[in-house]
């Protein structure tokens, strides 16, 4: 009484001793055993995809944000009703509110920019004091210095226009704008000649190709906007308190303005991007649903094949809650096995991903991942615990549910008919 006691006790060493057995190969269960191999290699692919695509989704997500909240503001303040001459007075009262780090009066305009080539630009005027603070430009200085920007007269201007121009710090730029003079012919485009006084490198290709900085007073000279702003850029300490700061903007600001912040103007793109993953997520999960479709037919296969090793159990005293847990963990081994060589595959190729692309590119002789399409120069990764948790939970809660009805079908196995023709 107390052997079987001891075999038929819930998830006893002998349980596991049979379940183990089970998923050995042997001559006549080779088969079996195969789609178990099948079942573990796509349980760990689907995981190990899952975490890779969803670090590569937030490692989008964290840089973009940053690049365009580097150099662009988290809100923009513009003038309802007559021309921002006083914006000295509005970047005051607007300095002077909790949570803001800083507030920067600028002009921006689009312009050509000029050497022997042509390249779209767009232009913007900003103090020396100013620009010194931007995050995103301050920092990534790659040649030249803005000491001294106010009075240099010179441009400051993104890396990969200046290789599109050809210029070097000490060399000429021209500005050309189509709204100039008014003569008797017309109106004549507007140019000027300024010295590359630095060069900066943000990292994002699009803004690296497309931003030139001039010094305020010179901006307003060449635009006509005299003591003008055409914009006031805030920068929040907490990004996440944009909504309580516009409020108190909108309080505190003795003119009308126009408000707009960084989600109404970048909306559609990260609501794409929250979308494309989404789906992505959605997509890859069937690999994870198929492995684990497949963890059910081997089970069946295997009972089907077991059924005399079953009968025979059954005989001994087992009962049908020690026949269904054996064949629950020979299933759930494999979902849990293939959960944890998924998972620490996931976060190996996730926490070296540029490393992976740059030796796909050497072997491939190819770029995977071009600046010009994706934007930024490195493939981002952002390992988020919450999303790594969430594919194990959901993994391991499908490999145990695929175990469910193919260990029921074998506890509820008639040893007398098993054992009939024997």
């Amino acid at each position: 009484m107390s052997e079987r006691a001891l075999a038929t006790r819930p998830f006893s060493p002998f349980e596991w001793m049979i379940a183990f057995r089970y998923l050995r190969a042997r001559r006549k269960g080779t088969f079996v055993s195969v789609i178990a191999g099948f079942s573990f290699l796509g349980i760990a692919l689907g995981v190990a995809t899952l975490i890779v695509v969803m670090s590569v989704m937030n490692g989008f997500h964290k840089e973009l944000l940053d690049k365009i909240v580097g150099i662009n503001g988290h809100i923009f303040l513009q003038a309802a009703d007559s021309p921002l001459t006083d914006y000295n007075d509005v970047v005051k009262e607007v300095a002077a509110i909790p949570g803001v780090d800083l507030a920067i009066p600028m002009i921006e305009a689009p312009a050509a920019a000029s050497t022997t080539n042509m390249a779209f630009a767009l232009v913007r005027g900003v103090r020396e004091a100013d620009i010194k603070r931007l995050p995103g430009v301050a920092a990534n200085v790659k040649q030249g210095a803005l000491e001294g920007f106010d009075k240099a007269g010179g441009v400051a201007i993104g890396q990969r226009l200046a290789e599109n121009l050809g210029l070097r710090i000490g060399d000429k730029v021209k500005i050309l704008i189509a709204n100039g003079a008014q003569t008797p012919f017309g109106i004549t485009p507007r140019t000027k000649v300024y010295p590359v006084v630095a060069i900066f490198q943000i990292g994002m290709a699009e803004f690296d190709n497309l931003f030139v900085y001039l010094p305020l007073p010179e901006a307003q000279a060449f635009f006509n906007k005299d003591n003008e702003a055409s914009v006031i850029e805030v920068f929040l300490h907490r990004p996440e308190d944009l909504d309580a700061v516009r409020s108190e903007i909108d309080s505190t600001v003795s003119r009308p303005m126009i408000m707009t912040d960084w989600r109404e103007r970048n909306r559609t793109f990260f609501d794409a991007l929250n979308v494309e993953r989404n789906v992505m997520f959605i997509i890859l999960t069937l690999i994870v649903l198929v492995a684990a479709l497949n963890i059910i037919s081997g089970l069946i296969m295997l009972v089907k094949d077991k059924g005399h090793d079953i009968a025979v159990l059954r005989t001994m005293g087992a009962t049908r809650g020690a026949v269904m847990r054996i064949f629950l963990i020979t299933g759930a081994s494999i979902g849990v096995a293939g959960t944890i060589a998924g998972f620490l595959l996931g976060l190996a190729v996730a926490s070296n991903i540029e490393t992976v692309r740059q030796f796909l590119n050497w072997l491939l002789h190819a770029n995977l991942f071009p600046a010009e399409i994706y934007f930024l120069l490195r493939v981002p990764s952002v390992v988020d615990p919450r999303d790594v948790l969430a594919v194990v939970s959901m993994t391991l809660t499908l490999s145990v549910l695929a175990t469910i009805y193919p260990s029921w079908r074998a506890a509820t196995l008639d040893p007398v008919e098993a054992l009939r023709y024997e």
